[in-house]
């Protein structure tokens, strides 16, 4: 039994653990980590007759939601959704899993948190990492030229959560996209617009939206020095600049890339650059800049699109920040991202010395949505290679969600988990199948009834759940209502109570709870 005591041993161990974090007040993530070994050591134990049990967890990086957390998830999804028809989406869905290869070279130095699935047989299969490379493959496989999307689906990627700031394995992402040959900047500015619509109609706090363009970063790459093979790994350590100072960014650059010093420095001149469209116009007559012609293709863009920003009135919130690169392969043009903030300013990155977890968790949750111009992802997939241009969207909906439940849990509001209007309640015993019948009624009338499961319930415990569960109100039936061919409907709020003929009930529901 030696087995046993040691794994008793290392319970006790492990209970410790957990226990002084949580007098420490540690993170939320620390704890479920080392709770999570605890449940392990307590499975291997076993049960007392011998048994193996069952870990009751569920993966790292997923979690359930209850029905309080879903009824404010559904209304930031009515939100965005909403938003996304209001401009004129339509909606498609994808499978869960692609071919592997479909995956395979789209995401740059994320392609390592691609979840791979055994082979079943013939085909390599990977989770959808994204919505966006499956519906460039959509497009190219169904031979579409135009469409604007809308696909909200859940993604995988083995990614190493932060929980308590929205990062999962599992997640939903919520895309908009439109695809087809237009004059420029016109859709980017849409989709720009639909990112302020969201955000200020979720009222979040404060936002920023940072836009910069693909050409630009890689007209500053090529004039600073970068050579053209290193373009995309230095994209990718620039867009950590959010995460890290600009001494950690410049180190990984130089040690780890291989960059020239000098290149490095004079990129870190241009990527603490932020304006708008003044700032547009200043880089067109840099002295390095203008040698590019890329840059200078990105720069009139990005001028064309502050001007189409202005007429749809979201200017105050964005910013043309050179230091925004975000680090997917398939971008080509305009790329952004908005970011929360808080007391109006864009979180400073974090310093190498304060990157402990209590600057972790009280920095913003940071991105909410980004997205860009990805004018050659679709001809990836076409045999003849026929390009179809991209712009889209990505809302973070975790990210929102976190602080949507953070600032309902804060308000303590009472977030109703149904929608039910009226309660079917009896004040007299043997009146169930009134009840039932009244219920039916109700139901056939398109009216969201309850009624409780229970011959002879209390009127006292009937009223309770209509306290409980939000139920606005209560229509109550007795000997007398049944003679004289009304209801008593009582609004639970103010417990006022008035007779309603039996006829006219649906429609006096409707009126009170349409206010309501």
């Amino acid at each position: 039994m030696a087995d046993k005591a040691q794994i008793q041993e290392s319970i006790k161990n492990q209970g410790e653990v957990v226990r002084k974090l949580k007098v420490e007040k540690a993170s939320k993530d620390q704890i479920d980590e080392e709770v999570a070994k605890l449940l392990e050591l307590k499975a291997q134990l076993g049960g007392d007759d011998g048994k193996h049990q069952f870990v009751l967890k569920t993966a790292k990086g997923t979690r359930d939601y209850n029905p309080k957390q879903m009824a404010i998830r559904e209304r930031v999804f009515n939100t965005i959704v909403s938003s996304f028809k209001r401009h004129g989406a339509e909606t498609i869905d994808t499978p869960v899993f692609e071919l592997k290869e479909t995956l395979t070279g789209k995401y740059g130095e994320d392609s390592k948190l691609i979840y791979d699935l055994k082979d079943q047989g013939g085909e390599l299969l990977s989770l959808r990492y994204d919505l966006t490379v499956p519906f460039a493959r959509y497009l190219a496989m169904n031979k579409i030229t135009n469409i604007k999307r809308y696909h909200i689906a859940k993604v995988y990627r083995r990614d190493n959560p932060a929980m308590t700031r929205g990062r999962y394995r599992e997640f939903y992402q919520c895309d908009f996209d439109i695809a087809g040959q237009y004059d420029p900047m016109i859709p980017d500015a849409e989709c720009l617009k639909i990112v302020h619509e969201i955000l200020s109609e979720l009222d979040l706090g404060e936002f920023r939206i940072k836009v910069n363009d693909r050409r630009i970063l890689d007209g500053m790459f090529a004039v600073c020095g970068v050579p053209d093979d290193k373009f995309r790994t230095i994209c990718s350590t620039v867009d950590k600049l959010d995460k890290m100072s600009w001494e950690d960014v410049k180190n990984e650059m130089v040690k780890e890339k291989g960059l020239s010093e000098e290149a490095a420095d004079q990129i870190g001149e241009y990527v603490s650059m932020q304006g708008g469209m003044d700032l547009a116009e200043r880089l067109l007559q840099d002295q390095k800049m203008s040698q590019s012609k890329q840059a200078c293709a990105g720069l009139t863009d990005m001028k064309l699109l502050f001007s189409y920003l202005q007429l749809f009135q979201v200017t105050d919130k964005v910013v043309f920040d050179l230091s925004l690169a975000r680090g997917l392969d398939y971008y080509t043009g305009i790329i952004y991202e908005a970011v929360l903030t808080q007391a109006g300013v864009v979180p400073a990155p974090v310093s190498s010395e304060a990157q402990n977890g209590a600057a972790e968790e009280s920095v913003s949750v940071g991105s909410v949505a980004g997205g860009g111009r990805y004018d050659g992802l679709v001809g990836m997939f076409d045999p003849k290679g026929r390009k179809v241009p991209c712009v889209g969207v990505s809302i973070g909906i975790e990210r929102v969600f976190s602080i949507m439940e953070q600032k309902a849990e804060a308000s303590a509001e009472k977030v109703r988990t149904t929608e039910v209007q009226v309660m079917v309640a009896s004040a007299q015993k043997n009146l169930l199948e009134e009840r039932l019948k009244l219920t039916s009624e109700l139901w056939n009338g398109g009216i969201k009834a309850e009624v409780m499961y229970k011959k002879n319930p209390k009127l006292l415990s009937q009223l309770q759940h209509c306290e409980d569960s939000g139920i606005p109100l209560v229509a109550i039936l007795g000997e007398q209502e049944l003679k004289d061919g009304v209801v008593k409907l009582r609004t639970v709020a103010t417990r006022e109570e008035v007779d309603v003929s039996r006829a006219d009930l649906i429609e006096e529901i409707r009126k009170r709870t349409s206010e309501v």
